[in-house]
């Protein structure tokens, strides 16, 4: 840990200097000093007192935003801030946030009084001895800081530095809150480079098996298959809340927490391999309607003006009446905006809910299911909905009128063993599978059923200890974060299947709508993983605060960051790979090239999905 704490002594000596310079520097002017005059003494205290109270804030924030994403804070963390009172409210029913600001106020007025006893000694000590001013001084203490603040080395300090590491608690361990909040400010901005996509449209046409054009495009049209269902089945697509695959049944995690879900699956056509292509409900919600991972750094694109405008397939759907169940509000993280691109979708949201919310949330998501269910059945034309729940989230609340679902106590060490960090969470993960039977039941009563397909798929994961059931990859990696589970459950339409080869999040609605017999165009980067044609599974990943990009295929993960060079191969099934130096350097290559081609062609097709 040693390097780690001497990077994070320069980062906090940097930030030490940049508080102080204001001082010294001022002090260049004798009459400005804080020992010239009384009220020089109280502006320089509250300066200091209220720096004390930003960095200190930045501090506890940083704390909080590692508990709950198991990341540093940055940049990241203002697209928050856009829905101050949704954000505060759950931190509010999250946390004891009373009792935290409160030690925040205290420590920064002992701070204050701390600083106003330092002045006082050294007035009382010097007072008499007729110490005269020395500009000379000022000087050489304005530029030791300003050597400190350039990070006190040939090059000047940078964030991405402490990637150096390769090692994630290792650069998070030297990482400041403020450097790394504020360097990132930049990648808030959208920058994509059309040439740089245009290389790389070779090696994406030959993974992705498109068509050999010349001019750039990855509009395809698709035309019904043999196999299509031309009944024209109502969609149900259900965005599940943080469905960590490896806290689920489904992996084989003991604590058998999704039992219903865990026998659907085996009704359905279940693929046990999806990824997302990162973190975060606004990113997913954007990845499945639009079929493009949100590789935006540091700001949800749904949070983009530039990014809103996208063409989606769901619009293909042609004489299906469209809906949206959310139930809280749909503004948090600009939701509304994005769904507009939608054409004559209904609404069902927050407020239009007679039952009242049960946090900041909204409704419960058995009540959220119970609605779109009522709504449902009266029906008479086809129609796509999508369902995006909630409950599985902190502040995991359980409705109190929810007598019939049994919580369960366990002992933290078991807890922590199989992947949950509290009973609250493993409730809660338990809830959302009691949520599931619920709607599943209360549908199979209604005549929509027998001609609908149920899509159920996680918005993301969830980062923890999988290593009660995968290989060590999938924590070391932070895998836990994107893998989820993908299931097309439609028992009157569809043949079980079990499906083990990887896919993505943005294969989605590309293999809905192959399902159905009716044309549709595709021009983004989701395939149909029901094709037969298919090959070369894969799925792209971005962990965009620690600039880690990959890939993971049926055998392995790869990896390289996009702030320096860095490439890694990991085996996906626990033992090391099998190949030459040789051959790892030829897989290697064609990885990188695929990679850095996926997150090119994603930060050009955010901009121009039109």
């Amino acid at each position: 840990m040693l390097p780690s704490f001497l990077l994070g002594m320069l980062y906090d000596l940097r930030w030490i200097a940049i508080v102080l310079s204001p001082i010294v520097l001022v002090s260049l002017i004798p009459g400005l000093s804080p020992f010239y005059s009384e009220r020089n003494k109280k502006w320089w205290t509250w300066y200091l007192a209220v720096i004390t109270f930003i960095t200190f804030f930045f501090f506890a924030a940083d704390f909080a935003c590692f508990s709950y994403n198991r990341t540093r804070i940055g940049a990241s963390a203002l697209n928050f801030v856009e829905d101050a009172n949704i954000s505060l409210t759950m931190l509010w029913q999250t946390y004891p946030m009373f009792w935290l600001l409160l030690g925040l106020v205290v420590a920064v007025l002992f701070f204050r009084q701390m600083y106003r006893r330092s002045h006082w000694s050294v007035v009382t000590r010097t007072d008499g001895l007729g110490i005269p001013y020395r500009r000379k001084w000022f000087v050489l203490a304005a530029l030791l800081l300003v050597f400190f603040a350039y990070g006190s080395s040939w090059s000047p300090l940078k964030s991405s530095s402490a990637f150096v590491f390769r090692d994630s608690f290792k650069t998070y361990l030297a990482l400041n809150p403020l450097q790394n909040f504020f360097s990132t400010l930049k990648f808030r901005r959208p920058q994509y480079n059309e040439n740089k996509a245009r290389e790389y449209f070779p090696a994406m046409t030959k993974w992705m098996q498109l068509p050999a054009y010349s001019d750039f495009s990855y509009r395809r049209e698709s035309f019904p298959s043999g196999n299509a269902i031309e009944s024209h089945p109502n969609i149900v697509l259900v965005l599940c809340e943080s469905f960590s695959m490896y806290k689920s049944s489904m992996s084989g995690n003991p604590l058998n927490t999704t039992p219903f879900f865990n026998e659907l699956t085996e009704k359905g056509i279940f693929f046990n391999r999806c990824f997302t292509p990162h973190f975060s409900t606004a990113r997913g919600l954007f990845a499945t309607i639009t079929g493009i991972p949100d590789v935006q750094l540091s700001r949800f694109s749904t949070r983009n003006p530039q990014a809103l405008n996208q063409r989606t397939i769901i619009n293909d759907f042609e004489n299906y009446n469209r809906f949206y169940f959310l139930g809280g509000d749909p503004e948090f993280n600009n939701f509304s905006g994005l769904l507009k691109n939608i054409n004559n979708l209904q609404m069902f949201t927050g407020d239009k809910f007679k039952t009242p919310p049960m946090n900041v949330w909204g409704v419960s998501d058995k009540t959220l299911f119970l609605e779109a269910n009522k709504t449902f059945a009266n029906q008479s034309k086809p129609f796509f909905a999508i369902i995006q729940t909630a409950d599985n989230h902190r502040p995991f609340m359980i409705p109190p009128e929810d007598s019939v679902f049994h919580q369960v106590e366990m002992s933290t060490d078991s807890l922590h063993h199989f992947g949950f960090e509290s009973e609250a969470e493993l409730n809660s993960f338990r809830y959302s599978d009691f949520c599931f039977k619920t709607f599943i039941e209360a549908a199979q009563k209604e005549k929509y059923f027998h001609n609908t397909i149920f899509v159920f798929i996680g918005d993301h994961g969830v980062s923890g200890n999988a290593e009660a059931v995968y290989p060590s990859v999938w924590t070391d990696q932070r895998l836990t974060d994107e893998h989820v589970p993908l299931l097309f459950y439609g028992p009157f339409l569809l043949e079980p299947q079990l499906h083990n080869e990887v896919v993505s999040q943005i294969d989605v609605l590309p293999t809905i709508a192959g399902l159905i017999h009716q044309p549709f165009v595709n021009s983004t980067l989701g395939r149909n993983v029901l094709d037969p044609e298919r090959k070369n599974n894969f799925a792209f990943v971005i962990h965009h605060d620690e600039g880690r990009i990959g890939v993971i295929t049926d055998s392995f993960y790869y990896e390289k960051n996009i702030n320096f060079p860095n490439e890694q191969l990991f085996s996906l099934h626990g033992q090391q790979l099998s190949f030459t130096k040789h051959e790892q350097d030829s897989v290697k290559a064609e990885m990188s090239t695929l990679t850095t081609g996926f997150y090119e062609t994603s930060k050009w097709m955010l901009m121009n999905n039109k």
